[in-house]
């Protein structure tokens, strides 16, 4: 099998994550697994591995003719039988395959607002669905609407996986007092909640002062951005939470937290969460998509209802008043992941369904 990821760009979020840890996961269980990204390169470039075949397109706009042929040309020099599209990718692979049509094509729905499917825009990937092989879905919802919607009958849930990622040099130093940090790793977006977070942060500040939050993740600069900042100043909490943007040194800023948070009102498979498993860190997260198939209530992390405050900020207390309990969560969420989200069971699963399904398509 020849197969290759495309990806819009390389910031570090959670379908840029899968999509490299996909390209590196395969290239010592296929002969050719190749990476793209199409738009922008970034944090994530540091983790391709040597052996992955990596292509930057440098697509200025929606329908640069120029990236196409530069990608169609790619894909036929190195023989490329699948395209695997992750998120909105998947227009430019439509377009690359009206020109060569016998690529196929694997679409990989990440999509984070699965919780409100029913406000997804549908119309343009009920067109161009036609052109698709195959769908991967991060989430059970997003697999039972690629078949009422789009009425794609060739599509898997699999789950997002955790990989050990390529040795970075540490260089993201994370601000407060060792020993009682929080750690958010998601983009500034509207789904991952951020304004529940400084309203916990505003009341964990006066009950426990030394504790502080690291919110890691893409700063988009817009309006988002701009009222979480504006809020964070309003409520004084500039030295309880703590900025960074995107960082490619993920395991060196979870070496330096306690406590991994997600306050989201809408996820898929979140990866972040099982990173925080795979660096044994005990968690508070929203009840939201499919975490519930990695936390279990109580037994390796809480789970609260999205959109309550003081729910959240009682667990998170819980858990920070009680040493033990971090370590007994963070264990269990440990053995959870590495017993059922990393790489090897679900690359397993992957190249079943591409052998048996999408080469017989």
């Amino acid at each position: 099998m020849r197969i290759v990821q495309i990806i819009d760009s390389l910031d570090a979020g959670g379908a840029e994550r899968m999509a490299v840890n996909y390209a590196n996961a395969l290239v010592d269980e296929i002969e050719f697994s190749g990476l793209v990204a199409t738009r922008k390169e970034g944090a994530l470039k540091k983790q391709i591995g040597e052996k992955v075949n990596y292509l930057f397109l440098d697509k200025k706009t929606r329908l640069d003719i120029k990236a196409v042929l530069k990608l169609r040309k790619h894909l036929v020099i190195n023989q490329v039988q699948i395209i695997q599209a992750h998120s909105s990718s998947f227009f430019l692979a439509v377009l690359v395959k009206v020109t060569l049509p016998s690529v196929k094509i694997i679409w990989h729905d990440h999509y984070g607002n699965s919780n409100f499917l029913e406000k997804r825009p549908k119309y343009l990937l009920q067109i161009v669905s036609f052109f698709f092989s195959g769908i991967i879905a991060v989430n059970e919802k997003l697999r039972t609407w690629s078949l009422a919607i789009l009425h794609h009958k060739n599509g898997i849930y699999l789950s997002n996986f955790a990989t050990v990622e390529n040795e970075v040099i540490p260089h993201t130093y994370l601000k407060g007092k060792m020993g009682k940090r929080i750690v958010c790793l998601a983009n500034l977006r509207v789904q991952k909640s951020h304004f529940l977070l400084l309203d916990v942060a505003s009341k964990l500040k006066e009950s426990h002062p030394d504790w502080s939050f690291h919110l890691l993740g893409k700063d988009f600069q817009d309006s988002y951005s701009q009222e979480l900042k504006r809020k964070l100043k309003k409520q004084q909490l500039e030295n309880h939470v703590f900025l960074y943007d995107s960082c490619s040194d993920v395991s060196g800023v979870l070496s330096q937290v306690e406590i991994g948070i997600l306050t989201s009102n809408s996820e898929g498979l979140p990866v972040s969460l099982l990173e925080y498993g795979l660096h044994k860190i005990a968690v508070v997260l929203t009840d939201v998509g499919q975490v519930s198939s990695v936390i279990e209530n109580n037994e390796n992390g809480f789970l609260v209802p999205s959109n309550n405050r003081d729910v959240f900020y009682n667990r998170l207390v819980e858990l920070i008043d009680n040493k033990l309990l971090q370590e007994n969560f963070a264990k269990k969420l440990h053995q959870k992941v590495v017993t059922h989200f990393l790489a090897t069971s679900i690359i397993e699963k992957y190249i079943h369904w591409i052998r048996t399904t999408i080469i017989n398509e």
